[in-house]
């Protein structure tokens, strides 16, 4: 099944300070994106996975980026290589996702393996590898393959959105 993928990040920012006769103005147009065609090389992704997941109060769950999740077809994906991830904390949660730090077999070519990122609710990240990047985040079956999520408190769950995108080889 071929791959085709284009994602980006962009903010647009207007800043003005009036002067005695005139207005200021310095507008940003801060802009990065991808287009990857299917396949395994620099410049390509042949798999992708996305889902909506809850989490309980102060659950935890290692996503396995080697073998376990599963694509829209039910097929299991293996990773080798994340070109993209994206991750949104629903608005609606009143605790925080926090992504990282598994404890054995930590995928830490993004965060290292301990490092964390907290989403509080609302909050989206989102990485991604160049086009021109062979190498982008690896994943390694077995040692470095579990991307730990995690709700950061008891009382309620939480509902995050993830977008893997990335090579089987």
């Amino acid at each position: 099944m071929p791959v085709v993928s284009d994602f980006g990040m962009s903010a647009f920012v207007r800043q003005t300070k009036a002067q005695d006769l005139t207005v200021v103005s310095d507008p940003l147009d801060f802009r990065r994106g991808v287009h990857l065609e299917s396949g395994t090389a620099a410049g390509m992704a042949d798999k992708v996975f996305h889902d909506r997941r809850t989490l309980a109060a102060s659950a935890t769950e290692d996503l396995d980026l080697a073998g376990t999740l599963l694509d829209v077809y039910g097929s299991a994906i293996t990773f080798a290589k994340i070109k993209g991830l994206f991750i949104g904390a629903a608005s609606a949660n009143a605790n925080n996702v926090v992504v990282g730090n598994a404890t054995a077999n930590a995928w830490s070519t993004l965060l290292g393996a301990t490092g964390t990122i907290t989403l509080r609710p609302g909050a989206t990240v989102g990485v991604m590898a160049g086009a021109t990047d062979a190498t982008a985040y690896a994943v390694t079956a077995g040692t470095a393959d579990l991307l730990k999520v995690a709700n950061s408190a008891a009382g309620s769950a939480v509902t995050y959105d993830i977008v893997i995108i990335g090579t089987s080889a």
